[in-house]
């Protein structure tokens, strides 16, 4: 029986997978399908969530977890959706939503321990972060501040749940740490960086959903 709900859930994974294949080798090669198969990732992610959901609760956790996907969708695709916006503070808005929408959804719903003594690497990475990178932020430092004090949580209260969302927290983390590089020093980053930024981003994603998932299971929440 477990076996094969897990081989049931692999299949509900199987599209967000595929395309996220797709779209980091269409990303190193700069492939144009690299637009349109972004554009899916996190609809397709949704889905599981959508098909799972008379096995879920409870449905505040359920909406807290689809929120976070769909803030992310739209910090993805800001510059598609937004066209006449300025982008980067845009995708900062949305994923510090799509941040906040996951903190609540562990802290509430899917915490198993109490906060992990290493999880005071995030601050410390968090002050890092600002004493390299605020110099070359300009107007956006408060911004980019204060997105990396919701990235650091997440990361962090993303500790106190299972394993796979733990892991799924510390790529996010990695994820926005590649980019933000790539975006305030661009000079300093090899090409591979950008196909790497959108690697560890679909597996914290997909660790992400898929820990929750499991956890939000009717008879597991909080287990």
């Amino acid at each position: 029986m477990h076996r094969r709900t897990r081989l049931r859930a692999l299949w509900l994974f199987a599209p967000y997978i595929v395309v996220s294949v797709i779209h980091v080798i269409a990303d190193a090669a700069h492939n144009p399908l690299m637009t349109p198969t972004k554009a899916l990732l996190m609809p397709l992610l949704a889905l599981p969530v959508i098909l799972a959901r008379r096995r879920l609760a409870p449905l505040g956790a359920v909406l807290l977890l689809l929120a976070a996907l769909f803030f992310s969708w739209l910090g993805d695709e800001a510059g598609l959706f937004f066209p006449s916006a300025p982008e980067l503070p845009l995708m900062l808005g949305f994923f510090g939503l799509a941040h906040v929408a996951y903190i609540a959804l562990f802290v509430r719903h899917l915490r198993v321990r109490r906060l992990p003594w290493w999880t005071a690497v995030y601050a410390v990475w968090w002050l890092l972060m600002i004493l390299v990178l605020g110099p070359h932020t300009g107007a956006l430092l408060i911004a980019v501040g204060a997105y990396g004090i919701v990235l650091a949580g997440t990361a962090a209260t993303a500790a106190r749940c299972r394993p796979m969302i733990a892991w799924g927290g510390a790529f996010f983390l990695a994820s926005d740490t590649i980019l933000a590089f790539r975006l305030f020093l661009p000079d300093a980053m090899p090409d591979w960086t950008s196909p790497a930024v959108m690697v560890t981003y679909t597996i914290a994603q997909g660790l992400i959903v898929a820990g929750a998932l499991r956890g939000l299971r009717r008879g597991l929440v909080g287990a």
